[in-house]
């Protein structure tokens, strides 16, 4: 299969564009839902982080309290770095297990936002890059998901730049238009790029 790599900085339109994808016939795997899924009550995930944060992670109900979590983490790289070094392998192996199950002519897309901070670009046979200006991103995160101006400026500053994706990239889209026109684009590259290039590897294999 033809294995696509889709990461961007928070905010920028990664989510659109992997919708755009499946649409176009891609398979996701959805690295943030697998991340959910990883740590959910019950699992030895959770329990890892648990032992390592402590109590006062989980909600009442028990399930992982994520902005308790993120105050911890996203103003401390050390302890940023502890959470991803049990959460990361967790994920990384449900999403080998999903990839297994996809179609040997498929276009398997995985939606990792932290791609390019965790070394994962070698992976892929294609690395497409979702951007928007930083002002923008930040912008979208107060204004749409309620955020406080400081905590979204802290996961900004938690992920990799914008030179450092774009160096990783195959393609680098540019989100600052309309999302009819983010459609479009992807659209075009699935047409013009993927398909095209999924071909070719599919008669590459066949001539071995």
């Amino acid at each position: 299969m033809l294995k696509v790599g889709l990461t961007g900085g928070i905010a920028a339109g990664k989510s659109l564009v992997a919708r755009t994808l499946v649409d176009c016939g891609a398979v996701l795997v959805d690295a943030d839902a697998l991340a959910r899924e990883v740590v959910a009550p019950g699992t030895e995930g959770l329990a890892a982080v648990v032992r390592e944060f402590g109590p006062e992670i989980l909600a009442a109900d028990g399930s992982l309290d994520r902005p308790a979590l993120a105050a911890l983490v996203f103003s401390d790289a050390a302890k940023r770095e502890t959470l991803n070094a049990i959460v990361h392998p967790l994920v990384r192996a449900r999403a080998a297990e999903l990839a297994a199950q996809v179609p040997r002519d498929g276009i398997l897309v995985q939606d990792i936002p932290l791609l390019v901070e965790t070394g994962q670009a070698a992976a892929f046979d294609f690395v497409l890059v979702v951007e928007a200006p930083e002002a923008v991103r930040l912008e979208r995160m107060v204004r749409d998901r309620g955020m406080d101006p400081a905590d979204a400026q802290a996961r900004i500053n938690a992920q990799a730049s914008a030179e450092q994706r774009a160096a990783a990239a195959d393609v680098v889209l540019q989100n600052t238009g309309s999302p009819e026109e983010l459609v479009g684009a992807v659209r075009e590259l699935w047409r013009t790029r993927l398909v095209p290039l999924n071909r070719e590897r599919l008669r590459a294999a066949q001539q071995e």
